[in-house]
């Protein structure tokens, strides 16, 4: 877990290196998170709060992100939220560079190990191999990508709306992994009949929308189905 958030679950609060000369930064970040957490209110607030008691303090651009990251989870710690997800797996890329020993946690449980679930399934198309579930689907904002891959931008229609995603940006799941360790950039293929999923690239990738994702691991919908989870209501014994 994420070091700040982390400090955050446990509630450990490292006051007493805060006043000392020392808490500078670290303890800085957890006492500007507690601000935000108990106040509600959006990190620049709090850390203004903060730095109007203690001037010396300089919370790292590490702990910042953290932080900024915390906002957009509503002030909690959830580590099943999307964008948690996708902060964790830009911080494998830069903690093992080579994509070996990666910790187990990273990948998704694979739905064909899993009993009966509430979640909605996607599978193959060619062969119905469910490969991942609802929860697993990372979404994202559209975008117009970085600026060094301007030219290649999707069009935007006369009312300024770029062109809906065409593929499913996913955590790395459990089958994935064979294909993945070691190495920067493939294919993503079907682990029962072989077919062409979409494609991986640990450095990120463009979405159809014109959205840059870090890392990237994308399924073109046109190669899966979607398996709703129909919620039927109860129904109530008549019988007196």
């Amino acid at each position: 877990m994420i070091p700040i958030l982390w400090a955050l679950t446990f509630g450990i609060f490292c006051l007493q290196c805060l006043l000392s000369h020392a808490g500078v930064s670290r303890s800085a970040a957890v006492v500007t998170a507690f601000i935000m957490k108990t106040d509600q209110v959006p990190f620049e607030e709090a850390y203004i709060k903060l730095q109007a008691v203690k001037p010396d303090i300089k919370i790292n651009e590490e702990f910042v992100n953290q932080l900024k990251l915390y906002e957009a989870m509503g002030c909690e710690v959830d580590i099943t939220s999307a964008i948690y997800k996708q902060y964790r797996l830009q911080k494998v890329t830069e903690k093992y560079p080579e994509l070996r020993n990666l910790p187990r946690e990273v990948f998704a449980l694979d739905p064909t190990r899993l009993g009966k679930t509430n979640e909605d399934l996607y599978r193959c198309r060619k062969c119905s191999r469910s490969l991942f579930r609802g929860s697993s689907v990372l979404s994202h904002e559209s975008g117009n990508g970085p600026t060094a891959f301007a030219h290649k931008r999707t069009a935007q229609t006369a009312g300024g709306i770029h062109t809906n995603c065409t593929s499913y940006f996913i955590e790395p799941v459990q089958w994935m992994e064979p294909a993945l360790l070691g190495v920067l950039d493939g294919q993503l293929l079907c682990p029962k009949c072989n077919s062409k999923l979409g494609s991986f690239n640990w450095y990120g990738e463009r979405c159809s929308c014109a959205r840059w994702v870090t890392p990237a691991f994308q399924i073109h919908k046109n190669r899966v189905d979607e398996v709703k989870l129909l919620h039927l209501p109860s129904v109530r014994n008549t019988n007196s």
